[in-house]
């Protein structure tokens, strides 16, 4: 079956619109023995005459208006497609984001990203779904739009810009029997630890800077969200290493004590991640852009040198474990 020449669309729409081909061929700027070229190539397609005589002038075949109306629709679809966009209009803006994001995110950014969206593009929602090892795949298949996270290792493909950079402290009860003013590294090994794992995997940063020194420390509790952590360590004699910015904000609330970690543990940079087949998207951009902004007006202070991958750097050569 031979496949239909959509070139002739406009053309034929013309012809049905106008009734005539002198009509069609002023409208679409064709000379008249033109448009009666296509019209010739119009019913060779269509194996229907589509105008005829009529006295004087021309009429439209029974198929011809009974198409009338679809074929103009299809045209003026066609047209919308083609054209270029008009200027975006955030607060026009009607559509569903899917971000991965910890509760720490949320924590120290939702608020701002939630306030900007509500002045300024209040028709749009955001589903907040948890970090996982598949983020780069979900993005890529557009099951997912934005993730926020540290990624050492992401597709080369895959946009990301950084949105803010934090460190980590230990964190105990300010009731704690054995608190210290310092926390050495051998009474930060004698406690338990309650450790956060967004992804659900075991060890990490910290199990690998005391694996270097040939220490190791008992994980007492391992749970996904960085609040139930803090709650856990306010409520036991627990010790946490966390975030400086979450637990700064739930320190006063929750009776808590913050203390360097007793490990040259690095400053780390979190980063905005997407596909980018969305990176010309004006709703995806905006969408962006708050992230961005809100990063600034809730954490602008910048830790430097930080990693953008939390994983022990290899020990130089030559050099003597600290035990």
């Amino acid at each position: 079956m031979q496949s239909p020449d959509l070139s002739l669309l406009v053309t034929l729409d013309a012809l049905l619109q106008e009734g005539s081909v002198t009509g069609a061929a002023r409208r679409v700027g064709l000379s008249t023995p033109a448009m009666s070229h296509a019209l010739a190539r119009v019913r060779a397609q269509l194996h229907d005459p589509i105008l005829v005589r009529a006295g004087r002038g021309m009429a439209l075949t029974a198929r011809a208006e009974a198409m009338k109306a679809r074929v103009r629709s299809a045209v003026a679809e066609a047209r919308r497609a083609l054209e270029p966009e008009g200027p975006f209009v955030a607060a026009e803006l009607q559509r569903t984001f899917v971000v991965h994001a910890t509760d720490y995110v949320l924590t120290i950014l939702g608020l701002a990203v939630d306030h900007r969206l509500g002045a300024e593009a209040p028709g749009v929602s955001l589903r907040f779904v948890p970090n996982g090892t598949d983020d780069a795949a979900r993005l890529r298949e557009g099951a997912s739009d934005l993730a926020v996270g540290i990624y050492g290792d992401l597709p080369p493909e895959m946009r990301a810009r950084r949105l803010l950079t934090d460190r980590f402290v230990c964190v105990l009860r300010r009731d704690h029997p054995t608190l210290q003013r310092r926390v050495t590294l051998e009474h930060y090994c004698a406690l338990t630890h309650v450790q956060v794992a967004p992804r659900g995997q075991p060890g990490g940063y910290v199990d690998d800077m005391l694996a270097q020194r040939g220490l190791a420390r008992r994980v007492a509790r391992a749970v996904p969200y960085f609040l139930t952590a803090l709650q856990l360590v306010a409520e036991s004699d627990h010790v946490l290493t966390v975030s400086e910015r979450i637990a700064t904000r739930y320190a006063g609330p929750m009776g808590l004590e913050l203390r360097e970690a007793p490990l040259p543990l690095e400053p780390y940079a979190l980063s905005l991640v997407w596909h980018p087949r969305v990176d010309d998207d004006p709703g995806h951009r905006f969408l962006r852009e708050v992230f961005v902004d809100a990063a600034q007006a809730t954490a602008g202070d910048r830790h430097d040198l930080p990693r953008s991958r939390l994983d022990a750097p290899a020990r130089p050569r030559g050099r003597r474990r600290r035990r």
